[in-house]
């Protein structure tokens, strides 16, 4: 039980979620250096067999925080965590959570993890380096938007170091922002995604289905009526979202066509020879000309080109890799933005977590592709998703995700497809009205 327990609290499952709610400012944690300052000597410089048999204590801090002081093992290393209290509980997670990692063999200490969002996705940690030197690195979700960055403080002193005081120090090397969300600035994405659940109920999947602009579903490659049980496929539905809110502005609904049209620069003249008997590319245009459309009506011309509207940037160099049992391992470089591609699929929550960190008010496009199918091999765009990144009223990190007419869950969307699958994504202002 001991070490399931310390998997989960030390080395963090990709997808646990944050349970709890309203975290302060980082400034405003309040500082546990005065108690680590007493646990030292016998917590974290002990033998390991002696400090692994001690037992858990409780203790309130000057200003109320509740903390209790445990030790979590397993087969290698041992972990000593001031695990915060929230709810009667102490997750291990919660703001203002702190655990020393060390080896069991030798005791060395191996890093510092300190949890500055109750959200054991998102953590400093600092390692030592040298002597009289550390490193840090700072994760989201198992992305280093940080990694090794020298600090001026030896390993030993931040044992007992308040947190603010060494990321004080590193100054605006540590990306504070990303650890203090606005949850207000989401309340037109709440709306949109409540909007959108709203009106599920009525629609079916249709395999090639859509709504043309005369409201009539049809067949997206012939623009036949269908007959039956009428429906949207995944690009039908993503035009059902987008025609949601241009129309409160239009009065008017987007015609198919269009749609279809090429956009910008893809492919080349080896992928061009397969447009017309493959279509390789028609899920890229599909978003891209619904993006363009969107951001031109709801905000301005400007915004509808592809330099505006399309997905390019991410906020962090590396990913954190894990072993198949959850475990975190080596550090590997991710390559970002490709072109013709978008985004490897396994760097997706994180650069959802950094946009809605950067770009409250917007949700995205996905378009789902990767190299498979039918030689000659050739990438094929062949899903479309609505993904909808924001803080709750109380904080926390979610994603709404809609696609071929049902509401899913990024859990899903994130593990039904192999790790050489790419995303594009193009963002979508939320707009104030949703009316299919």
């Amino acid at each position: 039980m001991m070490f399931k327990k310390f998997v989960f609290v030390l080395l963090i499952s990709f997808f646990a979620i944050s349970l709890y709610a309203y975290d302060a400012p980082v400034a405003k944690i309040e500082d546990d250096s005065s108690l680590r300052a007493i646990l030292k000597e016998k917590w974290f410089l002990e033998a390991p067999n002696r400090v692994i048999a001690l037992k858990p204590l409780l203790y309130t801090l000057p200003g109320g925080d509740k903390i209790e002081v445990r030790v979590e093992s397993n087969k290698n290393e041992f972990g000593i965590v001031l695990a915060r209290e929230r709810n009667k509980t102490y997750p291990g997670w919660a703001q203002g959570s702190w655990a020393l990692v060390r080896r069991r063999d030798t005791g060395a200490s191996v890093r510092i993890r300190a949890f500055l969002r109750s959200d054991p996705n998102v953590y400093v940690q600092f390692r030592p380096m040298t002597a009289d030197k550390s490193v840090m690195d700072v994760v989201v979700y198992d992305a280093y938007l940080v990694y090794s960055l020298p600090t001026p403080f030896s390993f030993d002193k931040l044992l007992t170091l308040p947190v603010e005081d060494a990321l004080s120090a590193i100054g605006d090397k540590f990306p504070r922002a990303y650890f203090e969300p606005t949850p207000a600035l989401y309340k037109d994405t709440w709306k949109f995604v409540a909007d959108v659940q709203k009106h599920l109920s009525g629609l079916t999947f249709r395999d090639d289905g859509a709504i043309d602009e005369a409201g009539n579903y049809v067949f997206i490659e012939t623009g036949e009526r269908q007959s039956g049980t009428p429906g949207l496929n995944c690009s039908g539905f993503a035009k059902w979202v987008i025609d949601g809110l241009l129309r409160p502005v239009t009065g008017e609904r987007l015609s198919i066509e269009p749609l279809k049209a090429h956009y910008g620069n893809r492919g080349n003249s080896f992928s061009a020879l397969y447009d017309d008997t493959r279509d390789p590319f028609f899920g890229l245009d599909w978003i891209r000309n619904l993006a363009a459309v969107a951001g031109s009506t709801l905000l301005s011309s400007a915004c509808g080109t592809l330099d505006e509207f399309e997905v390019r940037t991410w906020r962090f160099p590396s990913l954190m890799r894990r072993s198949n049992a959850g475990v975190a391992g080596a550090t590997e470089s991710y390559a970002g933005f490709m072109e013709d591609a978008g985004f490897n699929i396994e760097g997706i929550y994180p650069l959802l977590y950094t946009l809605a960190i950067d770009e409250p008010g917007r949700f995205y496009l996905a378009a789902v592709n990767d190299a498979s199918g039918p030689r000659p091999s050739l990438r094929q765009y062949f899903h479309v998703a609505v993904l909808a990144p924001y803080f709750n009223e109380q904080g926390n990190f979610e994603i709404a995700v809609f696609e071929s007419a049902a509401e899913t869950t990024f859990r899903s969307f994130r593990t039904r497809y192999p790790k050489d699958t790419f995303v594009n994504l193009v963002r979508i202002p939320v707009g104030n009205r949703f009316e299919p």
